[in-house]
């Protein structure tokens, strides 16, 4: 956790102060390494080398081993930045999750989020123990840092992957639960003093839980709320108010003795079901700052790493990962969904599926800024674990996802619709984009049988635009302005998602309005 640095004491140097000619260098240093690494996602997409590896490397090279000689061994740091990083991609995460995905399996990604890491840091930490001679609180520790699946890594790359929405969900929600258990778990681990007893540990953690669960609700219901009620006077206001809610209640639910990390990625999975304006800017703003914190954040655990102190622990990071990902994951898969009858080739899936990335690498600076005995080695052992399991699981999922025939066919793109509040008008303005294979194509205006107070008032069509007539055909690339009254905003909203995913005959809440909403 953060500890506020002492001051220096008298006689004792101080930092220089950082000056313009300071900064100018370091904003230099700083829009290269994006630079670079937007590039490198380009690389790594074609050649499915997972992008983390790679910014992970460009903060080896710009390290003390590296050719930019760079020293910098705060671990103290690194940890202060990682969980902001980490506040930014749950909130990336959670604004991307659809609440349709997510409501079916709540019940077992909550199981595999708690049961299910019990059970994978069990069989970790006796693997660490008998296999690699550990003592136990290193075993420990050890066992819960890596039991946690990665946000990030399993938000990029499940994304890409045309899985059933039952392992998204799963495994997305999964990714978002579970963190909380295991930052409680690697924090007792490495305090000093005696472990606490079992009961009371879950005790904690339970509390947590409910704590952060029941803030980000309401943070996320309150903030979504007052957006849909207040018409901001700039566009590019909504997805600044957006995440400043998210971190209000990750900080809220932090200071309040709960668990931050549940309570962001909660509040910002109610954000983005809850029919925000402007959504589609403020989707893509929180992408950009997502892959802003991903991006620093691994450059910043590369710098960290020191690459010729790793050759010691190759083996034994081998021997806990091999664990790990074939027995500790497997066993805590099966055990986790026993009682929902998940289909085997899923349950096969999801085990393979247990991405780690840079949160086990930023949890295991906790031991190391705690002063535990052999941090150092257990920051190695996570690190040539995280990378050389990522390199295995990230690229072979797409071809284990073929084998089982879990793989589905592309489906049409969800109908693009951006909403701006008229407030002095008392309506709003809605942007319909029709995506190719949306059964919208086809269909005539006066056919959309838009509910009274609402109107298709443009059609932009090959850049052209002009005022549609009750019998104009609309067509796959419009894009329409639709206005609407307060009253019927949502329900207009409603119809058009029905009409894109059902055509002209679908009923009133289209061929069931709830299939066809965000």
């Amino acid at each position: 956790m953060y500890v506020c640095p002492r001051a220096p004491r008298a006689g004792q140097g101080r930092e220089p102060p950082l000056t313009v000619h300071h900064l100018d260098q370091l904003l230099l240093v700083c829009s290269l390494v994006l630079l670079v690494a937007v590039a490198a996602v380009r690389i790594s997409s074609r050649s499915g080398l997972p992008s983390l590896l790679v910014y992970l490397g460009i903060g080896i090279l710009m390290g003390q081993d590296g050719i930019g000689h760079i020293h910098f061994n705060s671990a103290a740091t690194t940890q202060v930045i990682g969980y902001a990083a980490l506040v930014v991609i749950l909130a990336e995460g959670g604004l991307g999750t659809k609440w349709k995905e997510v409501r079916p399996v709540l019940a077992s990604a909550s199981v595999l989020a708690t049961v299910g890491v019990a059970v994978s840091v069990g069989v970790t930490a006796a693997g660490a123990h008998y296999l690699v001679g550990l003592e136990w609180r290193q075993a420990l520790i050890i066992g819960a840092v890596v039991s946690s699946t990665d946000a990030a890594a399993v938000f990029s790359v499940l994304r890409r992957i045309p899985l059933p929405a039952r392992v998204t969900g799963t495994l997305e929600a999964e990714s978002g639960f579970n963190d909380a258990p295991v930052v409680i778990l690697v924090v007792a681990f490495s305090t000093a003093g005696p472990v606490e007893h079992w009961y009371v540990l879950l005790g904690r953690i339970l509390l947590e839980l409910a704590v952060g669960a029941a803030i980000g609700l309401a943070v996320g219901w309150i903030g979504s709320w007052g957006l849909k009620r207040v018409a901001l006077p700039a566009s590019g206001l909504y997805p600044i108010a957006v995440l400043a809610i998210a971190v209000t209640a990750y900080a809220a639910g932090a200071l309040g003795h709960g668990s931050g990390f549940l309570a962001v990625y909660l509040a910002s999975m109610v954000l983005g079901n809850a029919k925000l304006p402007h959504w589609p800017a403020t989707r893509g703003f929180a992408e950009g700052l997502g892959w802003i914190a991903q991006i620093g954040m691994f450059v910043l655990l590369g710098l960290l790493v020191t690459p010729h102190e790793l050759g010691e622990d190759v083996w034994p990071a081998l021997v806990i990962g091999l664990a790990l990902t074939m027995v500790a994951r497997p066993l805590s898969v099966i055990l986790s969904l026993a009682p929902f009858r998940v289909a085997w080739q899923e349950q096969t899936l999801m085990s393979w599926a247990g991405l780690r990335g840079a949160v086990p690498i930023i949890l295991a600076t906790i031991p190391m800024v705690n002063g535990v005995a052999g941090s150092r080695r257990i920051f190695n052992i996570v690190f040539v674990l995280v990378v050389v399991y990522t390199l295995v699981q990230g690229p072979t999922l797409p071809w284990l996802a073929r084998t089982l025939r879990l793989g589905e066919k592309g489906e049409a793109a969800d109908l693009g619709i951006e909403s701006a509040p008229l407030e002095r008008l008392r309506g709003h303005l809605l942007s319909v984009s029709i995506p190719e294979g949306s059964r919208m194509h086809g269909v005539e205006v006066n056919e959309l049988r838009l509910p009274t107070g609402a109107a298709v008032t443009l059609v932009v069509r090959d850049a052209k635009s002009f005022v549609p007539l009750p019998t104009t055909v609309l067509r796959q690339g419009d894009e329409l302005l639709v206005v609407a009254t307060d009253p019927v905003r949502d329900a207009t909203e409603r119809r058009l998602r029905a009409v894109a995913h059902g055509g002209k005959l679908a009923g009133w809440l289209g061929v069931s309005g709830a299939t066809a909403w965000r």
